[in-house]
């Protein structure tokens, strides 16, 4: 019997719990995957916690994942890169974080390519937060053509910039020269709330100037089709919300923590169930 779970604050409104817990079920292992309630003042004891208790995994969401580094033993190299930590493991004590939210993504967008190579892909990411940082940092590891980045703060994307540059091309732009020059990109990804329930009719950017068969992802899935990707579609993109990035980031924690691979079909159903689609 192994004690997994995720922390966060507020964390009511979590999915990994019944994402988790239906996949050890299936593979028939006596675990169990809870939600912490953790706030700021109390992190480095319910660290200390995760120690005395054996807890054998964590996910760790907002606003934790940065701050969690200074109590942990060892970060790897994607997780430093990134600056934050979404997964740790304890290994008879020690405990070690990663970060799966970027390969989690780059694990969602591999399908929808199909044969077409990502490193000859132009990429345009929306937002410089805490996702973004995530997503761009496996995105310029991986290695693609170029990786630019808008936001509506661009001081906060040049940022980004020169820690994507030592990797791949990369420029920052306002958020009006992007919509002007949309068509220059192959993949288009929202890391922004922008959009989200309830200001489902709000959009990050206009996306009038995408190209056709251009992939235009949205991290959003609460709705499962923002109206960013609805107008996308109306001009013949592929869209893509943000359920197979929550499910491949749970699927790489889960993984590491057991060895074992769990069902990507599995996870997407139990979540998509969750969110009525």
């Amino acid at each position: 019997m192994g004690i997994y779970g995720v922390m966060g604050y507020p964390i009511g409104h979590s999915m990994s719990p019944i994402m988790h817990n239906r996949e050890f079920e299936a593979l028939g292992l006596s675990n169990h995957y809870a939600a912490f309630n953790v706030q700021p003042s109390q992190l480095k004891t319910a660290i200390e916690g995760v120690r005395a208790l054996h807890i054998k995994g964590l996910n760790v969401t907002i606003p934790h994942k940065v701050a969690v580094m200074e109590y942990l033993d060892e970060i790897d190299d994607e997780a430093q890169l990134i600056g934050a930590v979404n997964t740790i493991k304890n290994e008879d004590g020690r405990l070690i974080g990663s970060n799966t939210d970027g390969q989690g993504y780059l694990r969602s967008l591999l399908p929808l390519l199909k044969q077409r190579e990502l490193n000859r892909k132009k990429i345009l990411v929306i937002g410089a937060g805490g996702a973004s940082r995530a997503i761009v940092t496996s995105l310029a590891r991986h290695g693609v053509e170029q990786l630019d980045i808008t936001n509506r703060t661009v001081s906060k994307a040049d940022k980004l910039v020169e820690h994507v540059k030592r990797f791949v091309p990369s420029t920052s732009a306002e958020l009006s020269d992007a919509e002007k020059n949309l068509s220059n990109y192959d993949i288009i990804v929202n890391t922004t709330s922008v959009g989200m329930s309830p200001h489902i009719n709000e959009v990050p950017i206009n996306i009038d100037n995408v190209k056709e068969g251009a992939i235009v992802s949205d991290l959003i899935y609460n709705p499962l089709t923002t109206k960013f990707m609805q107008k996308a579609r109306d001009k013949g993109a592929i869209t893509d919300n943000g359920v197979g990035m929550f499910v491949y980031q749970g699927a790489l924690s889960f993984e590491k923590w057991t060895g074992i691979e769990p069902s990507i079909e599995r996870m997407t159903e139990t979540v998509l169930k969750k969110l009525g689609g």
